[in-house]
């Protein structure tokens, strides 16, 4: 659910980058109920490696809007340099007021006007950082399950009894009689 809520608003900015993300994590994270519900071991694999890629986005979306390492917020990069959107957050953020300035007189009629946003209780580069920060919480939640899953599901499947042929232990302990006992004729009454 988090994911979808995460894709909405990451339409509503055009970042295009992050919606092919969420768009893989998504079906990724289906695939892996998947697994989970039908005991495909693989499937759950699968959701386990993109989870640690999973993570290893957010961490660089976290240092993209914190401005670590070089990157720059207002670079066109999650948008793949296609549109000139940021985050929805930017101008919509919990308490920002957003102010348009028309364009001067002296400009063309299809000029942009210029956008101020001020008053805002959180900044919008935070609240992305809180969304990503979720989001690693969660997958490393969802990546111990995950570890954890596999390997009841491969112990399960490790111990699976063949007829009694590999289980050391068996549920039911039969009696097992020395073949020359089997062999021997029974009296016969008269």
């Amino acid at each position: 659910m988090v994911a979808l809520e995460r894709q909405v608003f990451d339409f509503l900015g055009y970042q295009w980058a992050p919606i092919l993300a969420n768009f893989f994590h998504i079906l990724v994270v289906i695939l892996g109920l998947f697994g989970t519900i039908q005991y495909r071991p693989r499937y759950i694999v699968v959701y386990t490696v993109w989870t640690a890629l999973w993570v290893a986005w957010n961490v660089f979306i976290i240092c993209f809007y914190l401005e670590v390492g070089g990157l720059s917020k207002d670079s066109d990069l999650l948008t793949f340099n296609i549109s000139a959107h940021h985050s929805w957050w930017r101008e919509h953020g919990p308490g920002c007021v957003r102010r348009e300035i028309p364009a001067s007189a002296d400009r063309s009629a299809d000029a942009q006007s210029y956008i101020t946003i001020m008053g805002c209780l959180l900044e919008y580069q935070y609240i992305e950082v809180l969304h990503s920060g979720f989001q690693i919480l969660i997958s490393l939640l969802g990546f111990i399950y995950a570890c954890y899953v596999i390997s009841v599901i491969t112990e399960e499947e490790d111990s699976f009894d063949f007829i009694g042929g590999f289980d050391p232990f068996p549920l039911y302990h039969v009696n097992e009689k020395p073949s020359h006992l089997l062999l021997k004729p029974v009296p016969q009454s008269s």
